[in-house]
């Protein structure tokens, strides 16, 4: 079986209100593709190994477009 991101996948969203104005902040993608320019097309099993955090979970850059902070959250992974 293989874990998979439900986030990156489509089959859920991760709700986060930005602790400064209290808004709904964007998911804008993996953390891992924000490494560089060659990132977003680096195999997975590669950019996965980057980020610290253990392979059952996807590290997601969240932006809040009114105030502009942004935030990194960890999304478990599911099995399928």
């Amino acid at each position: 079986m293989n874990w998979i991101c439900p986030v990156c996948n489509g089959l859920s969203t991760f709700l986060l209100k930005c602790p400064h104005c209290g808004h709904q902040m964007e998911s804008i993608g993996r953390m891992q593709d924000f490494f560089g320019e060659y990132s977003p097309y680096l195999s997975m099993e590669i950019t996965d190994r980057m980020d610290d955090v253990p392979s059952t979970q996807c590290l997601h850059l969240f932006f809040c477009e009114f105030c502009h902070y942004d935030k990194r959250a960890a999304i478990h992974k599911v099995r399928i």
